[in-house]
């Protein structure tokens, strides 16, 4: 069998990386080794962009408009509200 060394590792995932094998009952190898497996054997499930899936997500902005009608219209619809006349509140 081959041995791997690794060096540098950052304190942090090591102690992530420890607390994983410990809550698996593995030692510290044989998770890594657990994990390289599984990475390994289907790469594609860990290829996921959190950027890009929130995109999926949230959806596009579909309109034909220019940006600057947009804000025209933006600017046309808001309407004047008195919430920071009043005297005595939170924002005087």
């Amino acid at each position: 069998m081959a041995i791997l060394q690794v060096r540098d590792l950052d304190d942090r995932l090591y102690v992530s990386l420890k607390k994983l094998a410990k809550m698996e009952n593995r030692s510290l190898s044989q998770e890594v080794i657990s994990i390289l497996e599984k990475y390994l054997s289907n790469p594609m499930i860990f290829n996921n962009n959190p950027t890009k899936e929130f995109i999926g997500l949230s959806g596009a902005w579909d309109d034909d408009r220019t940006s600057y009608e947009i804000v025209n219209d933006i600017k046309k619809n808001r309407k004047n509200s008195k919430r920071f006349e009043a005297k005595n509140v939170i924002f005087d």
